[in-house]
C-alpha cells in the first residue's frame, strides 16, 4: 500500500510538472491529484519537493525511454515516422497548456543537481532512439546525431506549440524531417 502511495504521488507530480513546472508545483496538488495523506510527503520523499521532482522526471523519463526502444526498425524512415506519430499526442497536450516534465525540470532557476536528472533522461532517450536508427540501417554518429535532432525537434515543438496554441508547427516539422529524412533513407534501400 504505501509503494502504491508513492506511485500516485510521482504519477500526479509527473502531471503537475507538465502544466506547471516546478515552481507551480505545490504538495497541496500533488496530494489532491494522487489522494494521499499529508503526512506522506516527508514519509515517502524525505528530500522534500527536490527529490519528489526527481523521481517524477526519471519515472517519466523511463517511461519514454520505453516506449522509444518499441519503435520499429524496418527502415530510418519508418523509424522517424512512428516517433513522430507516437509523440503527436504529447505535443498536442502542449498545445493545449501542457509539456514536458522533463524540460520543466530544466527551467526552474533552482534547479541545480535536477538538471542532471533531466540531462540523463534526455541522454537515455537520445541513445535509445539512435539504437533504434542503427538497427535500421543508419551508421552510429549519424543515427546519433538524428536522434539528438529529433529530441531537440519534440522539445522545440512542446514549446512552439504551446506558444501558438495549435500543432500548426509540429505538422511543419514533421512534414520536413520526413522529407528530409525520405530524400536521405528512401524506403526499400
Amino acid at each position: 500500500m504505501a509503494a502504491d502511495t508513492r506511485d500516485r504521488m510521482i504519477g500526479a507530480a509527473i502531471d503537475v510538472l507538465r502544466t506547471k513546472g516546478v515552481a507551480g508545483m505545490s504538495f497541496t496538488e500533488v496530494l489532491d491529484a494522487s489522494g494521499a495523506a499529508r503526512g506522506a510527503i516527508y514519509h515517502h520523499f524525505p528530500g522534500g519537493k527536490a527529490e519528489l521532482v526527481a523521481e517524477a522526471a526519471t519515472r517519466n523519463g523511463r517511461d519514454v525511454c520505453g516506449h522509444l526502444a518499441q519503435l520499429p526498425t524496418d527502415d530510418p524512415l519508418t523509424v522517424v515516422e512512428t516517433f513522430l506519430a507516437s509523440v503527436r499526442p504529447v505535443v498536442d497536450a502542449s498545445a493545449e497548456g501542457a509539456g514536458c516534465a522533463v524540460a520543466a525540470v530544466t527551467i526552474d532557476p533552482d534547479s541545480g543537481t535536477l538538471r542532471d536528472v533531466a540531462s540523463d533522461v534526455f541522454d537515455s532517450w537520445t541513445t535509445t532512439l539512435a539504437q533504434r536508427l542503427t538497427a535500421a540501417g543508419v551508421d552510429h554518429d549519424t543515427a546519433a546525431d538524428l536522434a539528438t535532432t529529433l529530441i531537440t525537434l519534440l522539445q522545440g515543438a512542446h514549446v512552439l506549440c504551446r506558444a501558438d496554441g495549435s500543432l500548426e508547427p509540429f505538422d511543419r516539422i514533421t512534414r520536413t524531417a520526413t522529407d528530409l529524412i525520405r530524400h536521405r533513407y528512401p524506403r526499400g534501400r
